[in-house]
């Protein structure tokens, strides 16, 4: 009996430190890269570099789940609402801070266009941005 109670409360202990325990409670960053049916090469590339530098730089935060990113194609019936949501004009990538299953905040990464010429630049933008938002949900804060 007493090792199954030490077992419980260690099961218990790492449950409660375990990453995915931000995520079961709802609270997580979603990254989108949104994009149209018909795309030229910069798009493609602007897919190419968000997917690449979230990979490179992200690839712990997104394998807990607390961090998710999303290639949406806002032609499509279901995703049109975000046209509306994010104020999109052009092929975008916005990262969004959800708490308690609810959106807090978001932010159209709008450098995007101008950094597609240099992708060591473009990756930066995109890891600096990330990185303060996902720092907001550890912490808890909201600006």
């Amino acid at each position: 009996m007493k090792k199954f109670l030490m077992s419980l409360a260690l099961f218990l202990i790492l449950l409660i430190n375990s990453p995915l325990s931000l995520a079961q409670n709802n609270d997580r960053v979603n990254a989108y890269y949104f994009y149209t049916t018909r795309r030229c090469v910069s798009c493609y590339r602007l897919e190419q570099y968000t997917e690449g530098a979230l990979k490179e730089f992200f690839s712990n935060e997104l394998e807990s789940g607390n961090f998710t990113y999303e290639a949406v194609n806002i032609d499509q019936k279901e995703n049109a609402h975000f046209v509306k949501d994010y104020q999109l004009y052009t092929k975008s990538v916005v990262l969004s801070l959800v708490k308690d299953g609810k959106e807090v905040r978001f932010k159209n990464l709008d450098q995007i266009w101008s950094l597609i010429g240099n992708k060591d630049r473009f990756y930066e933008y995109i890891k600096n941005e990330t990185r303060a938002i996902l720092d907001e949900l550890k912490t808890g804060g909201e600006s």
